[in-house]
């Protein structure tokens, strides 16, 4: 039978790419498929090899992959988390690095985040963290912080307060985590593991709030733990109902005739992520050819 933890190959996320008519998609490492001990080395050398697979299916499938990093400040070590981002961007060349304060269990606010950050930012590389209402790990407030320290720069928050929290805890994060990314516009928003309704008044939210906010969500699915044929089919559906608006049920989107478009919901749908991404690789090829002898 299914079970989430699962490993799952480069193949197997092209088959279901492929059912969903998704072109490209980000991807990282899978920490249930990346087993842990008490010791900060193996867990490093493990970490190490799950980021070695991501860059390998990269090249394999680069027309369909867009790889990013992944860093483990508590169960690596920081030396060991900083020398992997080294490693990350310099060598394998990813763009995006994520840490998992959820997962990994450590505040998304700590000292050790902000110097593994402070590194990556320098060399060029995007922040990218789970940001979600299943721990105490990842308040709005510790977000707030890394957007303010880091701000103009763009950080990634990944599930926009959702992950696996039960419906009436992530509530609250869920009302603030819309209100910080528009309090912030360096950060970005990945749409994923979200109630739909609340996926639904975000994009509705960041589409009346205009530029640059409407360009800050990137719809997602979360594969594995969420099935990508089921995500962007919904998504689909929400933004067919959203270009309509004469029947919506939200009179926000009836009021205002014409404000959703096609072209709009492209955007959402991955027009917004392609723009990001190139502005970012820009970024990164000019520091690494600041620094030519030591990128790949």
């Amino acid at each position: 039978d299914y079970y989430h933890g699962r490993p799952v190959s480069a193949e197997d996320l092209i088959r279901e790419m492929d059912s969903a008519e998704v072109d490209m998609a980000v991807i990282w490492q899978n920490p249930s498929a990346t087993a842990y001990s008490d010791d900060p080395e193996h867990n490093t050398r493990a970490l190490v090899r799950a980021n070695g697979y991501v860059r390998d299916s990269a090249l394999r499938f680069p027309d369909r992959f867009i790889p990013a990093g992944w860093v483990d400040p508590k169960a690596c070590g920081l030396d060991n988390a900083l020398q992997m981002a080294e490693m990350l961007v310099r060598d394998f060349g990813f763009l995006i690095v994520k840490l998992n304060p959820a997962q990994n269990r450590y505040r998304i606010d700590s000292p050790p985040v902000f110097t593994v950050v402070d590194r990556l930012v320098a060399l060029g590389a995007v922040p990218a963290f789970h940001f979600g209402a299943d721990g105490q790990y990842t308040p709005s407030g510790g977000l707030r912080q890394l957007a303010e320290r880091y701000r103009p720069y763009p950080v990634v928050a990944v599930h926009m307060g959702g992950g696996g929290a039960a419906y009436e805890t992530a509530e609250s994060l869920y009302q603030d985590a819309r209100r910080l990314g528009l309090d912030c516009p360096n950060i970005r928003y990945v749409l994923s593991a979200k109630r739909d309704t609340h996926m639904e008044s975000d994009l509705i939210a960041y589409q009346l709030a205009g530029e640059p906010f409407c360009h800050n969500l990137f719809c997602a699915s979360d594969a594995p733990y969420g099935r990508m044929a089921w995500n962007f089919g919904g998504f689909r559906s929400i933004f067919r109902s959203l270009i309509d608006g004469a029947h919506h049920t939200d009179a926000r989107v009836r009021g205002r005739p014409g404000l959703f478009t096609l072209e709009a919901a492209r955007g959402y749908l991955g027009g917004n992520f392609a723009r990001f991404a190139v502005e970012g690789y820009r970024r990164l090829l000019a520091a690494c050819q600041a620094r030519p002898a030591v990128c790949p």
